[in-house]
């Protein structure tokens, strides 16, 4: 699938959102490892399966 113009910056600028709150979150090494694969081989599928059951960021404590 290719995406272009505008609608690729996007999902880019999602899936690097994506990856950063992956590897800043508080799951496993091996956990990680899979979610950022996934976002990365599949761009759209796996930026909303993610979305929807990913890692979260890790807790704040104040």
């Amino acid at each position: 699938m290719e995406y272009a113009g505008i609608g690729g910056l996007i999902i880019l600028a999602l899936n690097i959102w994506a990856i950063v709150s992956i590897i800043g979150s508080s799951a496993s090494t091996g956990s990680k490892v899979l979610w950022t694969l996934l976002v990365l081989v599949l761009p759209v599928i796996g930026f909303i399966i993610w979305l929807i059951a990913g890692p979260r960021g890790g807790a704040v404590t104040a």
